[in-house]
């Protein structure tokens, strides 16, 4: 099996450990940065084990710390300084702005000052105003200084190496990106791909694996890299292709190596992490904006984080710090503003105003309303009568592709505006879409295919079309919907009374409940396991490598692990007597973070580790707290569990989320007193329960399957394995 791509907090450490092999004057310093803590990151793990003379741990003053680095390279050594945290960078300014980087050229002769201030930054982990900031362009400018950023493209030996040579220099470190995987091997996902331009420290270019040319270019520092990929991907679906550039050094920037690829875009974003105003985004806009301006089709868009401080509840933090949707919703609107709109071949059907939508193939048309009458179009509007365009709404913020479910009208039929027209389907409910205006229909997406948002969904014509579209199916006799009349309350409220509005997602979620309420014959049944000695493991596990593993990747993992001996708990029922297998092992999770609940899918859990399926759940968890699933994401399980670790949850009794067959769920650590060799002793356990499909699973297998969960938790030998 092929060995996964390291972590940046992996590759940092291991280019550390190699900068002191090959530098025997190289220092470290830092708070808490000696063995067995190795740094609150853990990124100088082993580092004082093996050059104790040269690992500093030092007090809590980021001025000291940075002035004696200084020192150090004043007297021919070099040094590596790590913050804490980059918020604290601001204590050490004094000393980076007015020793460091003047004592480069304040002696007569150009002075080596081979000092790297290291600088975890940015937010996402909850961490509050003055342990989440994203510093870099309070740096920007200053003589002498180099600004770095690691990213999953870079290496960091290449990048740290650099600082030290050129020196002085500053490398941030996006706290999110420690427990991300590295790309390689110029290989992003089945879509995308990456080159180096410009050397180990120039950029990353990210670019579509068909060779699509660009009609976005977004350039961003590599802690903000997977929001832009993300944004890439959202934009894919609604017709724009976006290049994406992540730099090694952030200041000075080298824009030679990309300036072709910024001057044949339509549009070129600068998204970052940092508050607007004086920032980085802003500096690569001038320069931009001075080498190339004759060949832009709009200003530079600068996205930033809201003008805020970063708060600590995961809800508000995330409408604060700047997300996938938002740089895709930003750049779709300033690229619609940038390209000059195409004519229509015919007037819009009465609209209100104009309505600007997305064609399959990506480029924006903007729709006038109607003029008062035939002689009013104008010279242009001769010719054959187009229809008004019915395109792919936006319905959420977790899917960017639904599926067409049914017509509601006959190809070919006339439509009343305002007439239901389709259902679709997202992630969580089916929805109706209705016809914008009056007309003949046309189809244009089949039933039973995806239509991303923005695509044709059909057209309406001003005259009957001559003969069905091919390959298209609608009902013969179309079902029209009319809304059940509301009865009359007996009392009318007063006007104090509060109403609380469901949001879609939850109307979502009731619409998915309802419908395995209806169609499972649901049963359940729960068992109690101890998890005092999984819980150590993993605490181990969880220092060894850099994860934040815990017991819901445990439970996961130990689901997966009994698939072998109860396939039919992963399968489908196809008819009464027919149940369709899974060939892998892909398990939803409930990941509910106070905005909607969701359950998006670990792949192939059964031949991955704990450390990999940690770091999808980190993910998951970082996607539904900004509500940016994708339903890829959100689909494909072939068993499904429910976590609910919060301590003193005692019992969970999940659903079976058709189509699926079971769901486990874990409920919270509890303590118990048992008998340990008959004297009593606290232990701690945890409720597994199974909701399963009654019309293919008994509750012999039930139990059984419960238990086998439960032993691989708990027995030794099975843990060994479990853990790997």
């Amino acid at each position: 099996m092929t060995r996964p791509a390291p972590r940046v907090v992996e590759t940092l450490n291991a280019a550390l450990h190699r900068l002191f092999e090959e530098r025997p004057s190289l220092h470290l310093l830092g708070e808490d940065v000696l063995d067995p803590y190795g740094g609150a990151f853990k990124v100088t793990r082993g580092l004082s084990t093996r050059h104790p003379d040269r690992v500093f741990g030092t007090p809590i003053s980021e001025a000291g710390i940075t002035g004696v680095a200084g020192g150090l390279a004043l007297a021919g050594d070099q040094a590596i300084v790590e913050m804490m945290f980059g918020d604290f960078a601001a204590l050490a300014f004094d000393q980076v702005l007015n020793l460091i980087s003047k004592s480069v050229t304040m002696y007569g002769d150009r002075v080596p000052m081979p000092v790297v201030v290291r600088c975890p930054v940015g937010g996402n982990r909850g961490y509050g105003p003055t342990h989440s900031q994203s510093l870099q362009k309070h740096f920007l400018g200053v003589p002498n200084l180099a600004l770095y950023e690691t990213s999953p493209f870079h290496d960091p030996y290449a990048q740290l190496a650099e600082c030290l040579d050129r020196g002085p220099a500053m490398l941030f470190e996006d706290k999110v990106l420690y427990t991300r995987r590295m790309f390689r091997e110029g290989v992003v996902d089945e879509h995308h791909g990456y080159a180096l331009l410009g050397g180990p420290t120039g950029w990353a270019h990210v670019s579509p694996v068909d060779g699509t040319s660009a009609d976005v270019v977004l350039v961003c520092p590599g802690g903000t890299a997977h929001r832009a990929l993300d944004a890439a991907r959202l934009l894919r679906a609604r017709g724009l292709t976006t290049h994406v550039l992540v730099p090694a050094r952030l200041y000075p920037p080298d824009l030679e190596p990309v300036l072709p690829l910024l001057a044949g875009a339509r549009l070129v974003a600068v998204a970052e992490e940092s508050t607007e105003g004086g920032t980085w985004g802003a500096e690569i806009a001038a320069r931009v904006h001075t080498r190339i301006w004759a060949e832009l089709r709009a200003p530079v868009l600068l996205l930033s984080s809201a003008d805020s401080v970063v708060p600590t509840a995961p809800h508000l933090e995330a409408g604060v710090l700047l997300g996938a949707e938002r740089i895709a919703e930003e750049i779709e609107a300033a690229a619609a503003r940038s390209l000059p709109p195409r004519a229509p071949a015919a007037p819009h059907v009465a609209a209100a105003g104009p309505e600007t939508v997305a064609t399959r193939a990506g480029e924006p048309q903007t729709f006038e309303p109607e003029a008062a009458g035939p002689e009013a179009a104008g010279p242009e509007s001769a010719g054959p009568v187009a229809g008004v365009p019915v395109a792919v709404p936006k319905l959420n913020n977790n899917d960017t592709a639904y599926l067409v479910l049914r017509w509601l009208a006959d190809d070919g039929a006339h439509i009343g505006e305002g007439d239901p027209l389709v259902e679709v389907e997202t992630s969580k409910a089916v929805e109706e879409i209705a016809a914008p205006a009056a007309g003949y229909l046309r189809v244009r997406a089949a039933e039973g295919t995806e239509a991303g948002v923005g695509e044709l969904l059909a057209e309406l014509l001003a005259e009957p079309p001559a003969a069905p579209s091919p390959g298209t199916s609608a009902p013969t006799a179309p079902e029209r919907r009319v809304a059940a009349p509301v009865p009359a309350p007996s009392e009318e409220p007063g006007p104090a009374a509060r109403t609380h509005v469901l949001d879609r997602s939850q109307q979502g979620t009731a619409a998915v409940v309802t419908r395995a309420h209806r169609e499972v014959p649901a049963a359940f049944a729960a068992v109690e396991v101890t998890v005092d000695a999984v819980l150590a493991r993993l605490r181990t596990l969880s220092e060894e490598t850099g994860a934040e593993v815990g017991l819901p990747e445990a439970v996961v993992k130990a689901v997966a692990a009994a698939h072998p001996a109860f396939p039919h708990l992963f399968g489908t029922l196809l008819d009464e007597r027919t149940v369709r297998l899974a060939d892998t092992v892909d398990i939803g999770v409930t990941v509910d973070a106070g905005n909607g609940l969701y359950i998006p899918v670990l792949r192939d859990c059964a031949a991955r580790s704990l450390a990999d399926i940690s770091d999808d759940l980190m993910d998951f968890r970082m996607k539904a707290f900004r509500a940016e699933f994708t339903a890829g994401e959100l689909s494909g399980g072939s068993l499904s569990v429910s976590l609910n670790t919060e301590p003193g949850v005692l019992l969970v009794q999940p659903i079976v989320m058709w189509p699926q067959l079971c769901m486990v769920s874990v409920g919270g650590p509890l303590t118990r007193l048992v008998l340990t060799d008959g004297v009593p002793a606290p232990a701690t356990v945890v409720t597994l329960g199974l909701a399963y499909d009654h019309r293919v699973v008994n509750g012999r297998d039930a139990v059984a399957f419960l238990r086998a969960v439960a032993d691989a938790l708990n027995d030794s030998e099975q843990l060994v394995k479990l853990i790997g």
